[in-house]
């Protein structure tokens, strides 16, 4: 009988109480906000994780130093995610470092806060670039290197644009509409090399940035959230954590919605009534 992924997990997690314990992840766009949750809540379950980031290096390298917190020895690459060339010296990086890669998850990304008849051309570029194009670049990069493995997860960061068209964020809802069923067509092509690839799409989170935008961001967000809240890096980052891990050894090409039913609820006049 072939060996089941899920009866791995679970001798792993036995000897060592962390589900990707001896695991290697890279995750972009990691040095703060939601990046920076997933790869703490990745290396509190065993994982050494690499940071590949294009922003603050002050900021990298504080964020490397609590990942070492856990014992891993991790690893830090400033790379744009846009660039071909950054992803190749990138990836290049962590077969050198590491040897091999089991988790990638694609969080990078930008947007632009602007109308559909005022936004530039290069300002369109810079979003669908980033975020887009560096999904499908890293992705393209994981995958080569998970098929000579033959095994890995690939874990898209997607947000409520991949469902709701949200105004004045025109590039941002069709980069990460596009991350949705560029997610499913690669779980399509790659499901049978071993290689898994998911979507998680995020509600109103609370980072840095959303506190910088709007004092009253959690307030604002949880009145009309289901669970009554607004959610936290680590929320997601849990969520991440199982798609990465073999708990998840048969979900492939979906996307799992972290936003405490924010996105199911259907708007509805009468609410306050």
């Amino acid at each position: 009988m072939p060996d089941n992924p899920g009866t791995r997990a679970t001798n792993a997690r036995n000897r060592t109480g962390r589900r990707l314990a001896g695991k290697i992840a890279l995750v972009t766009g990691a040095a703060r906000g939601l990046g920076k949750g997933i790869a703490l809540s990745l290396a509190r379950e065993g994982c050494q994780v690499v940071i590949a980031d294009n922003g603050d290096a002050k900021l990298a390298t504080k964020t490397l130093e609590e990942l070492q917190s856990f014992g891993h020895a991790g690893l830090l690459v400033k790379a744009d995610v846009s660039s071909s060339k950054d992803v190749g010296e990138l990836f290049e990086a962590v077969r050198t470092h590491f040897g091999r890669l089991d988790i990638m998850v694609n969080n990078a990304g930008v947007q632009t806060w602007k109308s559909l008849l005022d936004l530039t051309e290069q300002e369109w570029d810079w979003v669908i670039n980033t975020n887009l194009k560096g999904c499908f670049l890293c992705t393209q990069a994981a995958a080569r290197q998970m098929k000579l493995q033959k095994s890995g997860s690939i874990v898209n960061i997607g947000s409520g644009s991949n469902k709701l068209a949200f105004p004045n964020l025109v590039s941002y809802t069709t980069s990460k509409g596009g991350i949705e069923m560029f997610t499913k067509v690669a779980a399509t092509e790659l499901g049978p090399l071993g290689i898994r690839v998911n979507c998680v799409a995020p509600g109103a989170i609370e980072v840095e940035r959303t506190r910088l935008e709007d004092p009253s961001y959690a307030e604002t967000w949880g009145e009309i959230t289901p669970l009554r809240r607004i959610g936290s890096p680590d929320d997601v980052g849990r969520v991440v954590a199982f798609l990465a891990s073999d708990d998840s050894a048969f979900v492939n090409g979906q996307t799992i919605w972290v936003d405490g039913g924010l996105f199911t609820q259907a708007p509805w006049p009468y609410a306050k009534r």
